[in-house]
């Protein structure tokens, strides 16, 4: 019976042991990773106001991982962080053209216009800039067939709002498909992103967020 509970008294001993290698393994782990993120993820707070719940929602839609990765000069060189630096924040408040030519800031642009549900106008013009650098014929005509049935066709599933004329010349050019066939329609939803998407993106709170988190803040 003595040697039993002996048997039993050291098993639990070495649970307790290996539990506190695993914990004291995970503390290193979580201090390591700690600059890593750029947002805190959590899920929202029903308990607070709209504002704040509006904030918290970004926090939860936002990851690390979702901004292209880049060298940090605060870090060891082994080290990498993710998102925009201060200098491309301000950059992206003088032009749409700034903003697009970002990595970062054509994804964040994208997370925005997706909580406007109006997605379908930048992911058009990221297609268009693809389908321009197509070189053979035949993946011009099967891929502009496919940009026409996903956006142009009348109740495709992200149609896009093109006037008459517009739409009207495209259809010609589609007859025999080039690197320019989508120009004039991508110039149309680029003017309605700059007049419209692209100065509310400005207010809003996710580029505020990401100008403070540039800034070294939280």
């Amino acid at each position: 019976m003595g040697i039993k509970a002996t048997h039993c008294k050291t098993q639990h001993v070495s649970v307790q042991l290996i539990v506190m290698v695993r914990l004291a393994k995970m503390r290193k782990s979580t201090s390591d990773l700690s600059l890593e993120c750029l947002i805190y993820c959590r899920n929202p707070d029903t308990t607070t106001g709209q504002k704040e719940m509006k904030q918290t929602n970004w926090r939860s839609r936002i990851f690390f991982k979702t901004f292209p990765m880049r060298e940090s000069r605060h870090t060891l060189p082994q080290r990498k962080s993710y998102g925009p630096t201060t200098e491309e924040v301000t950059q992206w408040a003088q032009s749409m053209d700034n903003l697009l030519s970002s990595k970062c800031g054509l994804t964040a642009l994208r997370l925005f216009m997706e909580s406007e549900h109006c997605e379908e106008n930048i992911e058009f013009w990221m297609v268009c800039e693809e389908f321009r650098k197509i070189r053979s014929r035949s993946k011009l005509k099967s891929r502009a067939k496919t940009i026409y049935e996903e956006f142009i066709r009348e109740d495709s599933p992200k149609e896009i709002n093109l006037d008459f004329h517009t739409k009207e010349s495209l259809n010609q050019s589609l007859l025999i498909p080039t690197q320019s066939s989508f120009k004039a329609a991508q110039n149309r939803v680029y003017f309605l992103m700059e007049h419209n998407s692209y100065p509310r993106f400005l207010d809003s709170e996710l580029y505020h967020q990401l100008c403070r988190i540039a800034a070294g803040e939280r």
